[in-house]
């Protein structure tokens, strides 16, 4: 299959054009990804730590954001449907918070439209600070809130989703457990998608295996894959087991397994086979957030940033079924995108040109 799916990189190619004219919808826990760089060149007198010098921010889209910034990198026409933190701005005006406002921002420079992020006064918007000097992580921070959604902002961001399926060709629910995504809430969703035919693609989370019967494909990682089948993934026949368990628990067309070094599973409920996709990536070494870094000279440590990849995956492969593809050319599609992202440091996406030399690279 896999010299098949390399024969096949000339069709692939021409598809990308198609991106375009694809019209996405993400729906899911929205995330400000903050990066703040500086230099460290002592260490702290009150503690055996670095004191980092700073010197510069930067702010990305993350969570179901960061997978709809990878859609419109690509070209596709993207609009995202989440909520932030709020504030109230008198007696009735409700506005976002500072990061909400800011993730906003990120949103509309990415040419992304923000219509469907409502702010929810009872919530923060999430943000992952990370304290990054001489191009390493220092420390994480997570500010973030895990109750519940409102029921009213839920049936308001409901009613705005609902009435715009049928401008849409795909619908991405990106998951991570922040408080959004309920049961209730992601079986109302697939029931409308159901409605327009609307493709769902989803990448879930642990306590809504049912929640998402019926979704074109499911996108996890090996770990994740593990944690949903109860059983430890540590050879391919433990793979393809849990592979076929998880199309039967999610009812979905197909399971897509991402596996890191190792490349992604797919698995489809129409085939009786699996299907292996080796990975794509090179020695790389770390480089400012979003830029690549290829060091074909290194010294054989392979270093890798996953941050974000498995958004890579879930957008690029929407995106490749939507615009043609079958289900393993879509997912070899992806995993090329994916190779492309982890040789960059931080929340990042591919454009065209890049998915395209990432193919070259394969093909050669």
């Amino acid at each position: 299959m896999q010299a098949e799916l390399v024969r096949a990189i000339p069709q692939l190619k021409k598809l990308l054009p198609r991106f375009r004219k694809i019209r996405i919808a993400v729906l899911g826990d929205l995330m400000l990804d903050r990066y703040l760089w500086g230099t460290a060149h002592r260490l702290s007198p009150e503690a055996p730590v670095p004191v980092v010098d700073f010197e510069s921010q930067k702010d990305l889209p993350g969570g179901a954001g960061n997978v709809a910034a990878n859609q419109a990198a690509l070209g596709a026409q993207v609009e995202v449907f989440g909520v932030v933190g709020g504030r109230h701005l008198g007696a009735d005006k409700i506005v976002d918070d500072e990061a909400g406002s800011a993730l906003r921002a990120c949103l509309r420079r990415a040419k992304i439209r923000e219509r469907g992020v409502l702010p929810d006064p009872q919530r923060i918007t999430t943000v992952k600070t990370r304290v990054i000097a001489r191009h390493q992580q220092i420390v994480r921070i997570d500010h973030e809130q895990r109750n519940t959604v409102q029921p009213e902002i839920e049936e308001r961001l409901f009613r705005l989703l609902a009435g715009a399926l049928r401008n849409f060709d795909a619908l991405l629910i990106s998951d991570y457990d922040k408080g959004l995504i309920t049961d209730g809430f992601a079986e109302r969703v697939l029931h409308a998608c159901h409605k327009f035919k609307v493709p769902v693609f989803v990448k879930p989370k642990t306590s809504r295996l049912l929640a998402y019967r019926g979704a074109r494909a499911i996108v996890c990682n090996v770990k994740e894959a593990g944690d949903y089948a109860a059983r430890p993934l540590s050879d391919e026949k433990s793979v393809e087991e849990a592979g076929r368990a998880l199309l039967a628990h999610f009812g979905c067309e197909a399971v897509v397994i991402t596996r890191r070094e190792k490349g992604m599973s797919v698995f489809e409920e129409s085939s009786p086979r699996y299907v292996n996709i080796p990975a794509t990536s090179f020695e790389v070494t770390y480089a400012r957030v979003g830029q690549p870094a290829i060091d074909r000279e290194s010294s054989g440590r392979q270093l890798y940033d996953v941050t974000g990849a498995g958004d890579t995956v879930l957008s690029v492969l929407a995106l490749g079924i939507t615009a043609g593809a079958n289900l393993p050319e879509a997912a070899f599609l992806a995993n090329a995108a994916a190779g492309a992202v982890v040789r960059k440091l931080g929340t990042a996406s591919v454009n065209p040109a890049e998915l395209a030399a990432a193919l070259c690279e394969i093909e050669r």
